[in-house]
C-alpha cells in the first residue's frame, strides 16, 4: 500500500490529523493496534481550550460539540474551606468547553468512517523502517498476514508506550521527566455535578477535583498514593473521602451513586526532544505527558496536530519544507509553557509526602497571593484557557 502520510495511532491526535489531512486532499492511512471499541472505551480528559474547539470546527466535526458542549467562563479553587472563583472570561475574554475526550474520539471516528479514508484497526507487530530516508515503510500483521505501507511521512500519534518514539535511536533524542509521588483516583458517575463549574480543592487530606462530562454525568478525583489499588476503593469509601475533603456546604450538595468507571492514574511530566527524526514526527502523548491538573493533555495534542497539519499542507501545496523543519521547535515552545503551568498547578494544589514546613508555608503563601492578586489570577486564566498557537 502507498500513501502520503502514515499515521500511527487512532486516538484523538491521530484521528484529528487524519481528518484535517483528508479535508486538505492529502492521503493518509491510520494504523492502530487496538480495536475501535477499545479506543472508544478509554476515559480521559474533558476540558477543551478554545483553540482545540476552533480546530475541531476546522476539521468539520464540531456539530455535536456545539450542541452538547458546556461552556465554562471560570473555575473555582477551594482552600482552607473557602472557595475562590477565577473568572476566565472576565480576565482573558476566553472560555473553555466541557466535552469528554471519548466524545471527541467518537465524532472523529464517525467522520473518518463517513469519508471512506482507510483506518487499519487491530494491527499487530507494527514496526517502522527507513524513517530517516525519503520513503519510510510501516510493516504490520493483520489477520495473520504480513502487510506493508510505503509513505512520504510518518506521524507518531501512538501514545507514551507506542512504537514510534521507541523507533528513534537513543542517541538522537533526549527525555525530560518528572515523576510525582502520588496519583489520581478517578470516578465517573451518572449524577448531576456538584456545581456548575469545576472546583479544585487543596485540603490537608489531599487534593480533590469536582469535574463533569455533561449536566447529568460527573467526574470526581482524589489524590491517592501510588501504592493504592482501585480494588481498595469501593464506592462507599470514595464518596466518604471526597465528602471529607469538601467544605460542609459543598459536601451537602454532593449526589453520590454507583460508579460507571473507576481508575487510578499516576502523574508524570515528560517531554521528548526533538519531536522529529528524519521523516517521523511525534505528536500528542508520544511526544509529551503532563499531569492532568492543568487540563492540557488533549489540548497539547491538538496544538501539535495544528502545527503538523499546517506543515504537511504547505509541503504538498508548495513543495516547501520550511514548516516541516520548524515543526519541532514551534510545537515544543508551546509544550514547555504548558508543562510549566501543569507543574505549577500540581505543586499549588497537592499535598506532597515529606514536604517540609517551609514548603507547606510557601504553598499557603502562593495560594494567598493568587486569591488576592488580579494579575496572578490573570496569569492562571491565560494559561488555563490556552496560550495562542
Amino acid at each position: 500500500m502507498r500513501t502520503q502520510v502514515a499515521i500511527i495511532g487512532a486516538g484523538p491526535a491521530g484521528l484529528l490529523l487524519g481528518q484535517l489531512l483528508h479535508r486538505a486532499n492529502i492521503d493518509a492511512v491510520i494504523v492502530e493496534r487496538k480495536s475501535p471499541g477499545y479506543v472508544l472505551g478509554r476515559i480521559r480528559a474533558g476540558v477543551l481550550e478554545q483553540g482545540t474547539v476552533n480546530l475541531l470546527h476546522e476539521a468539520g466535526v464540531a456539530s455535536r460539540l456545539q450542541s452538547e458542549g458546556i461552556v465554562h467562563e471560570g473555575a473555582e479553587i477551594e482552600s482552607a474551606g473557602e472557595r475562590h472563583r477565577i473568572d476566565f472570561k472576565g480576565l482573558t475574554g476566553k472560555t473553555v468547553t466541557i466535552y469528554g475526550q471519548t466524545e471527541v474520539t467518537a465524532d472523529l471516528m464517525m467522520a473518518r468512517e463517513t469519508s471512506g479514508a482507510t483506518t487499519i484497526y487491530e494491527a499487530e507487530d507494527v514496526r517502522l523502517h527507513d524513517i530517516e530516508l525519503r520513503s519510510p515503510r510501516i510493516s504490520y500483521v493483520k489477520d495473520g498476514i504480513q502487510e506493508e505501507i510505503t509513505c512520504d511521512f510518518v506521524a507518531g500519534c501512538d501514545g507514551f508506550h507506542g512504537v514510534c518514539r521507541q523507533s528513534i535511536p537513543a542517541e538522537a533524542w533526549q527525555a525530560h521527566e518528572r515523576i510525582y509521588p502520588f496519583g489520581w483516583l478517578g470516578l465517573l458517575v451518572n449524577k448531576p455535578p456538584v456545581d456548575k463549574e469545576l472546583i479544585y480543592i487543596n485540603h490537608p487530606r489531599g487534593f480533590a477535583l469536582c469535574s463533569m462530562r455533561s449536566p447529568q454525568r460527573s467526574r470526581y478525583y482524589l489524590q491517592c498514593t501510588l501504592a493504592e489499588r482501585v480494588e481498595e476503593w469501593p464506592d462507599e469509601r470514595f464518596w466518604r473521602e471526597l465528602s471529607a475533603r469538601l467544605n460542609p456546604t459543598l459536601a451537602a450538595q454532593l449526589q453520590s451513586g454507583p460508579s460507571i468507571e473507576k481508575s487510578i492514574a499516576p502523574l508524570r511530566s515528560f517531554v521528548a526532544e526533538p519531536l522529529r527524526f528524519g521523516n517521523l514526527f511525534l505528536a500528542g502523548d508520544a511526544a509529551h505527558i503532563v499531569p492532568p491538573t492543568g487540563a492540557k493533555g488533549l489540548n497539547l495534542a491538538a496544538s501539535d496536530v495544528f502545527y503538523l497539519w499546517q506543515a504537511l499542507r504547505e509541503h504538498y501545496r508548495t513543495g516547501s519544507n520550511k514548516a516541516l523543519d520548524q515543526y519541532s521547535s514551534r510545537a515544543l515552545a508551546r509544550v514547555w509553557k504548558a508543562e510549566r503551568f501543569s507543574w505549577w498547578m500540581t505543586h499549588l494544589l497537592h499535598r506532597f509526602p515529606g514536604a517540609t514546613t517551609f514548603e507547606k508555608k510557601i504553598q499557603e503563601a502562593e495560594l494567598s497571593y493568587l486569591f488576592q492578586s488580579e494579575a496572578a489570577q490573570r496569569g492562571l486564566a491565560e494559561n488555563y484557557v490556552g496560550l495562542p498557537y
